[in-house]
């Protein structure tokens, strides 16, 4: 395998070799797609085991949160900060630095084998009235375990599935990883509302919250089992250098790549959760939607959502990738506010999913190709660490304080500021794609 380390490789062997009509025999094409499908599962059991805990939180909150205990709540705002803003971004250095140093395939196999870890441990612990605060500090410390490893799995598995990807189809075949991360949190809630069906209310509550996370560590052994034969994409040479995954590397010879990243993931991640997580409690709290019903909504947008990634991942195979995110920027900076004007007039519930799935549509230029995008601005030796961190990075500043902005915004009465909040950002957006080279440097041979 040679893979450029350097843009030096010149614009005219990179075109060449980028319209190269790609030969695969039948044998290598079912094992790249199986790669990809392996490397996917495991991001799926990552997101499941992750959302999980959100949406079962309800019924174990009272276990292992007493209200009459302030430190014990205090622990809980600690490992909510921690786990969702902290970790995230330690774990995209961290698992960036391994994937580089030591392997692709190593690194995905450690941060699911974490995930599955985190999970078996919340199955197994004791409640507050059996063993006191060491209860809540128990959860966590797994919370911040599984953290670490969601922090990781996005760089590593989106330089993976970039790598092994079929040449010409790296757009379509990259848009399983946000198929799998959307799929990971429909499942959770799938399974959550099969759980209220079969059990009672005092059931789930004294029980039942510890079957998802039981599942979850039972499906993170599959995925780490999947991911055990996976090949390695990482040249051995890459892994020799010393200068491979390191920050000192990457903010020297790669910082404008770095900055790009950056700028336009910052408003991806915002519109992103904005019209994911935040939409429900805009249902209910701005357009006056039932609980029951904003659920509903979200629901059915969300796999329609999922449905969509690999079209548009499809669609910048075509188009290009700085096509696809100049029309994401411009589209997001133009619609956002009329979308979410329009919705809080909206009285049907049909009406608001419509104008919800055309948001996501326009997020979807970039979600469908939010890894590949990404990769292909930077060498191999700091590819999951660029990646990984300029995702993280962002995520937590941006994407991750999204409903905290906007529920702020409405409780001071200037719910609309949030609006152009997001439109301001997708104009940096837009800016910032502008920066995207016509043909990326690299990711150009097959790995």
């Amino acid at each position: 395998m040679t893979t450029p380390s350097t843009p030096s490789a010149g614009p005219s062997a990179a075109q060449a070799s980028a319209t190269t009509p790609p030969h695969y025999s039948p044998e290598e094409k079912r094992h790249r797609i199986f790669s990809i499908m392996a490397a996917s599962s495991g991001n799926l059991v990552e997101w499941f085991d992750f959302y999980v805990y959100a949406f079962s939180a309800i019924y174990f909150a009272a276990a292992f949160f007493p209200k009459g205990d302030p430190t014990v709540q205090l622990l809980n705002t600690a490992g909510v900060f921690a786990a969702g803003f902290l970790m995230r971004p330690i774990g995209g250095w961290l698992f960036g630095r391994i994937a580089d140093k030591y392997g692709r395939k190593k690194s995905m196999l450690i941060s699911v084998t974490m995930m599955c870890a985190g999970s078996l441990v919340i199955a197994c612990l004791p409640t507050y009235a059996q063993i006191g605060a060491w209860a809540p500090f128990l959860l966590l410390l797994c919370r911040l375990f599984q953290g670490l490893s969601v922090g990781g799995e996005y760089g590593t598995t989106a330089t993976y599935m970039s790598e092994v990807a079929l040449k010409g189809q790296r757009g379509f075949f990259s848009s399983f990883q946000y198929v799998t991360l959307i799929g990971g949190q429909l499942l959770a809630v799938l399974l959550i509302v099969i759980l209220e069906a079969v059990l009672s209310d005092a059931e789930l509550r004294a029980w039942g919250w510890r079957i998802p996370f039981v599942v979850g560590a039972a499906a993170a052994v599959v995925a780490m089992l999947l991911r055990r034969t996976l090949h390695e994409t990482q040249s051995t040479e890459a892994m020799q250098n010393k200068e491979t995954g390191t920050l000192g590397n990457l903010f020297k010879h790669h910082w404008r790549a770095f900055i790009t990243v950056l700028g336009y993931t910052a408003g991806g991640s915002l519109i992103f959760y904005t019209f994911t997580t935040y939409m429900q409690k805009y249902l209910v709290n701005s357009v006056g939607l039932p609980i029951k019903t904003a659920s509903y909504v979200m629901t059915v947008c969300l796999f329609l959502y999922m449905c969509m990634q690999p079209l548009f991942g499809a669609l910048s195979d075509r188009i290009g990738r700085r096509t696809s995110m100049m029309l994401f920027g411009a589209l997001g900076a133009l619609g956002t506010v009329p979308i979410l004007t329009t919705m809080h007039q909206a009285s049907s519930p049909v009406t608001a999913g419509l104008l919800i799935l055309v948001a996501l549509a326009i997020v979807s230029f970039y979600t469908s190709i939010s890894g590949i995008v990404k990769a292909e601005m930077f060498p191999p030796e700091v590819r999951a660490l660029g990646v990984g961190l300029a995702y993280a990075v962002a995520n937590a500043i941006f994407g991750g304080s999204a409903e905290f902005v906007a529920l702020a915004l409405k409780n001071a009465g200037h719910e609309n500021a949030f609006f152009w909040y997001v439109t301001v950002m997708m104009v940096i957006a837009f800016l910032f794609s502008l920066r995207l080279p016509k043909q990326a440097a690299y990711l150009h041979h097959d790995h």
